[in-house]
């Protein structure tokens, strides 16, 4: 609900997202499998307080953050004040940031090692809940990428649901920059089915409408809302 019409400031920020949504819905009426109502996630990181609480004023409410520490600096007041609030972690995480991450982040979408998913486990079983989680999947085989193998995803799935009963409830790509999108929303999705998984985080500002005619859940949009940024990585837009 819009409870505050954005400042001046603000408009083009949130112009630019109403444009997204837009697109969204374009996108979702020319494919029989894309989702009715995916979730758009905002990609606020780099990002300050600001430009954030007018997304937030104007309702919008599901937002991806990439490093825990930038996520602490600025979303436990913005959190406190917009309850509503939904925040995704995007970016690897460390282990030795979990008890932070999980405390904080509603979803996070890069669970790729067995040592991580066991420190969230651990993380569960210590504090009696645990955010939802997905299994990032590295369809390109990068290495300077997170997300287990996709020759070794369905046996990670498994260890991590089977093993651990952790909350997988999807996966996550980010496909190589220059790589034709679909043939990775693809094969993530032909995973996700095996494992009858039914989130899928796919898609970012270049290529969102490509992974919602495969049937993304959700998509992570940065510049296309907060417009470019120098510091904003190709991988996370």
């Amino acid at each position: 609900m819009r409870t505050k019409a954005p400042t001046s400031e603000g408009e083009d920020i949130a112009i630019r997202l109403e444009n997204v949504k837009a697109r969204i819905r374009t996108a979702i009426t020319h494919s029989s499998l894309a989702t009715a109502h995916p979730t758009l996630v905002a990609v606020s990181k780099t990002i300050g307080q600001h430009p954030i609480e007018t997304l937030l004023r104007w309702g919008h409410t599901s937002f991806g953050e990439n490093r825990v520490q930038e996520a602490l600096s600025k979303w436990p007041v913005l959190k406190d004040k917009y309850p509503e609030a939904k925040l995704h972690l995007i970016g690897q995480l460390q282990t030795n940031k979990v008890k932070e991450a999980a405390k904080l982040f509603d979803v996070i979408e890069t669970v790729d090692r067995p040592k991580l998913a066991e420190e969230l486990a651990r993380f569960r079983d210590r504090n009696g809940f645990c955010p939802a989680l997905l299994v990032q999947v590295n369809t390109g085989c990068e290495p300077q990428k997170g997300g287990t193998d996709p020759a070794e995803a369905d046996k990670f799935i498994q260890f991590c649901v089977s093993k651990l009963a952790l909350p997988v409830k999807g996966l996550m790509c980010i496909p190589p920059v220059d790589a034709e999108p679909s043939l990775h929303f693809g094969l993530v999705r032909a995973i996700a089915l095996r494992h009858e998984l039914a989130s899928l985080s796919m898609g970012m500002s270049k290529d969102f409408e490509v992974a919602l005619a495969f049937g993304a859940t959700s998509v992570r949009v940065g510049s296309a809302i907060f417009g470019p940024r120098e510091e904003l990585s190709k991988d996370d837009t």
